[in-house]
């Protein structure tokens, strides 16, 4: 069990989801506000920012070394540099979004993407850090940020078992294992198909930490049903309106989506409940309306009992169904008026 705040995160547990402002605000302080605001009203637990500055993400050099290649990014073609300064989070927006998160009841905390920047986020006493997934194997990073003292969300996109065992290694070396490992699929935007949501399961066994999933496909299902394999972190980016843009909008939830996310992830959480047979209590009254066998209609004392004048129907006053063979062929002791429950002590 990992806490942060005062908020008790475990595997199987309430999901704690966290709703990602990334680059969504477009360099509007004004539009941050409202995002972070949105967000609580959606019923989230926590808002996250993104902590770099183009500077400290790459080089500015306009070589294709520095642009993205694939032709089916959301980005392609786009200059590293310019993409990040484009997208960054102002520092001096930070303590601002942190207050008013927390004015609005949310946990807000951070990635930081380089040593400066887990610096400059201690000096804002964030309680916890992330660790994205490109960043996963910046096992000097990891160390920076553990040795705070401080829980570590990390997000293991892409990441083989040996990277993952290898950023966990470096967390422990400063003393620090309070760590979360999300499962991610690091593209923008990520489809079901390529999700593989029963690597939560396996996590679960290989690692005695709590596992979530830092989710980038569109829409809720793939989050909600993350829920039921015991997920207990959610992570989805956010955006006020799609249609306005923002860096991650086509993969970012709008407020009422983020809002069914909430609900359907705990009313996911509520269903997984324990391993019962038999019925549960809420079901005690509905055995009444299973079927039992009753006189179909008047029988005379000594009567034959045959197909003809008892039944298997609802409810279950009488003799389960099960003994329909041993009560076949058997005689009435005495007159049994039709819709009388059949007994064993009413038969010869």
């Amino acid at each position: 069990m990992i806490k942060i705040c005062d908020r008790e995160i475990s595997n199987h547990g309430r999901p704690f989801i966290i709703a990602e402002l990334s680059g969504n605000h477009n360099q509007d302080l004004s539009l941050a506000k409202k995002m972070v605001k949105a967000a609580a009203d959606a019923g989230v637990d926590a808002i996250k920012l993104q902590t770099y500055t183009a500077d400290s993400m790459t080089l500015n050099i306009d070589s294709e070394h520095f642009r993205i290649q694939e032709k089916d990014s959301l980005w392609s073609g786009s200059h590293l540099h310019e993409l990040y300064a484009k997208a960054c989070t102002p520092y001096e927006w930070h303590k601002l979004l942190f207050d008013y998160a927390n004015e609005l009841g949310l946990i807000a905390f951070s990635s930081p993407f380089d040593e400066d920047a887990v610096d400059f986020l201690e000096s804002l006493a964030v309680p916890a850090y992330k660790i994205a997934s490109f960043e996963l194997t910046d096992t000097p990073l990891i160390k920076k940020a553990a040795a705070t003292g401080k829980p570590l969300i990390m997000s293991t996109g892409m990441a083989s078992l040996e990277e993952i065992d290898d950023a966990i290694k470096a967390a422990h070396s400063v003393g620090n294992q309070q760590i979360i490992l999300l499962k991610c699929t690091s593209t923008y935007p990520a489809t079901a198909d390529n999700t593989h949501l029963n690597t939560i399961k396996d996590m679960q066994a290989r690692f005695d930490y709590p596992i979530g999933l830092s989710d980038h496909t569109r829409g809720i299902g793939v989050a909600v049903a993350s829920v039921a394999l015991g997920a207990c972190v959610i992570e989805k980016h956010f955006v006020l309106d799609r249609e306005a843009g923002g860096v991650d909008a086509e993969f970012s939830l709008q407020p009422e989506e983020f809002n069914s996310l909430v609900v359907n992830c705990q009313i996911a959480h509520q269903a997984m409940g324990q391993v019962t047979y038999g019925g549960s209590a809420s079901e005690k009254k509905s055995k009444y309306y299973r079927r039992s066998i009753f006189a179909s209609r008047d029988i005379k004392a000594g009567e034959t009992l045959s197909k003809e004048n008892i039944k298997i129907v609802r409810p279950a006053i009488g003799l389960a169904p099960k003994y329909w063979d041993e009560v076949i062929g058997r005689s009435a002791q005495k007159d049994l008026p039709a819709g009388t429950p059949l007994f064993f002590e009413l038969i010869n």
